[in-house]
């Protein structure tokens, strides 16, 4: 049921060739849905996954072969380059914080530890509190991080305090700064000729990015924005790269975006902070349908509204009252051949029922509300209306209340 079937020469029933087609490719949406939905991540995978990612990202850029006559080579191109753009600024920038030491030694603990501590501790914070977001940024910062490994093998670099005759202060060298790999006894274990692209430029703007996006503090915003551009200040004064190889790691993570935009169809900042559960990534989602009252029109204005408790409109006619016995017809409000006056007391042994009553007033003394616009005062609960807890019915604003209508007395038995 629900097939369809095409019949054979030979008499027999077989199904017809586009839902055999289509049988197939109906999965494969369904799990690429799957595959893109962001998930809640698991902290034990994400600390290896994060751990072997930058593992193999050293490996492969150390392994990467030490071109050294081609990596010189495309650096004094780079420097030739800059010159004719009037933008080589890079030797000045480095002699001028070299003259103030505590400035250039800060500067070189800020190259050498930052890099790691803040790219860590914004993964950390991602994860405690935008998991479903998580995933979509992370895959930004592993895509950047992936490209710039071609740019390594492609285009070797040397930095520029590895120019022969290019006057450019070693930092770490000269003020003997512990903790960079990348000149002394250290620069060995790591690839000297891989400057381009600049990958403390690549990470430290998606970190500010990502900051910037996600915090809701202005001056937390503010310095999400300043550790780029403070990061940019650094590598161009300590001279390990040119401000070109700023621009290289600076469209390696827009690549990175347009690889988890791709992946998430959307931007990773725009995803749900916590993630949905049971639904796909293209799924529509559901929204609450208003009440049925809520579009039901309002009465106009001037149209008073029915007593608490009854159907009976409240500007219809009270209905006839017959007087009690031992009461004149003429003293009782409503009745069909008195007028309105007040009622007389009647004797009675109980001490709550010698009490004198209020012109209008029923049993206990209380009056009976026949409209809805007056004033409601000595009503109990059960008598009040549903329009105020006060038991005085709320008011249109656009017009003054309603004189409110007679009051009814109950016929005393």
């Amino acid at each position: 049921m629900g097939e369809a079937t095409a019949r054979t020469p030979e008499g027999s029933a077989a199904l017809s060739p586009t839902v055999e087609a289509g049988a197939a490719p109906l999965a494969r949406p369904r799990a690429l849905a799957r595959l893109r939905t962001p998930r809640r991540p698991r902290l034990w995978f994400e600390i290896l996954l994060v751990a072997l990612g930058y593992w193999t990202y050293s490996l492969i850029r150390n392994a990467v072969p030490e071109q050294r006559a081609e990596a010189l080579r495309n650096a004094d191109w780079i420097w030739e380059w800059e010159h004719r753009l009037g933008l080589a600024f890079e030797r000045s920038v480095n002699h001028a914080a070299d003259s103030v030491d505590w400035l250039i030694v800060g500067m070189n603990y800020y190259y050498a530890t930052l890099h790691f501590i803040v790219t860590i501790g914004v993964l950390v914070w991602l994860y405690r509190w935008h998991p479903g977001r998580y995933a979509a940024i992370r895959l930004v910062l592993f895509a950047t991080t992936g490209v710039a490994l071609l740019g390594y093998y492609l285009f070797p670099l040397a930095p520029p305090r590895l120019m022969p005759g290019g006057d450019f202060i070693d930092t770490v060298v000269v003020h003997d700064t512990w903790g960079s790999m990348a000149s002394g006894n250290l620069s060995e274990m790591s690839n000297q000729y891989a400057a381009m692209p600049s990958m403390h430029i690549g990470w430290s703007l998606w970190c500010g990015i990502t900051i910037a996006m996600l915090t809701r503090l202005v001056w937390v915003k503010v310095l999400g924005l300043l550790y780029p551009a403070a990061t940019g200040l650094v590598i161009v004064a300590t001279a390990n790269h040119f401000w070109l190889d700023a621009v290289g790691g600076v469209l390696c993570l827009a690549f990175g975006f347009a690889v988890s935009f791709g992946w998430y169809r959307a931007l990773c900042y725009r995803l749900p902070r916590v993630p949905v559960r049971h639904r796909p990534a293209d799924a529509p989602v559901a929204r609450p349908r208003a009440p049925e009252t809520a579009g039901a029109p309002l009465p106009a204005a001037g149209t008073p509204l029915p007593p608490a408790g009854t159907d009976r409109p409240a500007d219809a006619p009270s209905p006839a009252v017959d007087p009690a016995p031992g009461e004149d017809p003429a003293r009782v409000p409503g009745s069909f051949s008195g007028s309105a006056a007040p009622a007389a007391p009647a004797p009675a042994s109980d001490p709550a029922e010698t009490a004198p009553v209020r012109p209008g007033a029923g049993p206990r003394g209380r009056l009976r509300h026949a409209g809805t616009h007056g004033p409601c005062h000595g009503l109990t609960g059960r008598d009040r209306g549903p329009h105020r807890p006060g038991g005085r019915p709320a008011a249109p604003r656009h017009h003054r209340p309603a004189p409110a209508p007679p009051l009814t007395a109950r016929p005393r038995r």
